[in-house]
């Protein structure tokens, strides 16, 4: 097994503990410190030079002095020596800010993009980015992980038979087939408009719900807004008061827990991407993706010291989970 550092910053220390778990391996040793005017400073307390080095830090809770601790670390391995630096940050924030809504309005997503190269970063792994062509935006490669099958897993035997996937928009579209294609479920879209940040409206909808329990899917759950108003519309249009809701990322700022309390959902389930602490909240399912990170850097160390060739890893998580890394990452591929 090659031997390489595995980081973790400080937004994602119980999901990078549960990656090394998986991969067999503990954490390096590093730090960071906050002085009293907000300035952060990170230190890597075991050598790297010549090494592939793997940092693990999601851009939450706190998401600028998250994205911000994760380019120090970067940068520190860098004047370190690494060889080759991967970042991987399975909740990518500032992906909805992907384009221009205004004249005077920054590209976010694009300027971070720009960041991270700029800073020495060599490749990034996320996990179901908001937007896929987000990875035009990068210069370095970037592998977009999916949860799909992950949640698909936690929910293929809680579901009624005479469910229909459910995107709330027209951008998860795509995201609701592969739901659809690992449940053997229709699917069914909402078109809805944003009149602001926190608000949307469904216009309607398309796909037959009537008499039929939901599952409304979404890359990421922030305010509950979308999700309020297509309950409210999928009751109207006569689906039957049996909602699932399932997300990547439970970002589930202030108030998304009220958004989510209507009597009809009945079980919300996200990933660990980002760390969850409502333990009162018995609708709440967390469903862990350490595995699939942790055979994401498996083969990719194995790629960078040549025992595996290396393989396209954008459907990695429509493989099997459930068996040790030692045995997932005994395929062959092309480089």
């Amino acid at each position: 097994m090659p031997d390489y550092p595995l980081f973790s910053g400080s937004a994602s220390d119980q999901l990078a503990e549960l990656v090394g778990f998986g991969l067999g391996r503990r954490l390096s040793a590093s730090s960071t410190r906050k002085f009293p005017d907000g300035e952060l400073a990170v230190t890597l307390d075991v050598p790297v030079r010549g090494q592939a080095v793997f940092i693990v830090q999601s851009m939450y809770p706190r998401v600028t002095e998250s994205l911000f601790e994760l380019l120090l670390y970067v940068d520190a391995c860098r004047r370190a020596g690494a060889r080759h630096i991967t970042a991987v940050v399975p909740y990518l924030g500032y992906a909805r800010a992907d384009k221009r809504h205004a004249r005077r309005e920054a590209i976010t997503a694009s300027m971070l993009a720009n960041l991270f190269t700029t800073t020495g970063l060599n490749q990034l792994v996320t996990i179901d980015l908001h937007s896929a062509q987000i990875e035009g935006f990068y210069k370095i490669p970037v592998e977009n992980l999916t949860a799909v099958p992950t949640l698909c897993d936690e929910l293929r035997h809680s579901l009624p038979s005479n469910t229909v996937v459910v995107s709330p928009d027209e951008g998860r579209v795509q995201m609701a087939r592969e739901f659809g294609r690992n449940l053997s479920f229709p699917i069914a879209v909402l078109h809805k408009l944003r009149s602001s940040a926190t608000e949307t409206k469904v216009l309607n909808v398309v796909g037959d719900v009537l008499g039929r329990a939901c599952l409304i899917i979404d890359d990421m759950i922030t305010t509950g807004g979308t999700i309020s108003s297509a309950v409210a519309a999928l009751l109207k249009a006569g689906a039957s008061p049996e909602i699932t809701v399932a997300a990547t990322h439970g970002v589930l700022v202030e108030g998304a827990r009220e958004q989510l309390s209507h009597p009809a959902i009945r079980r919300v389930v996200v990933t660990n991407s980002i760390v969850q602490q409502r333990s009162d909240w018995r609708e709440l399912t967390v469903v862990t993706v350490a595995p699939l990170l942790a055979v994401a850097i498996q083969r990719l160390s194995a790629c960078d010291v040549g025992q595996l060739q290396c393989q396209d890893l954008k459907h990695l998580g429509e493989q099997e989970m459930s068996l040790p890394p030692s045995e997932q990452i005994s395929v062959s591929c092309c480089q």
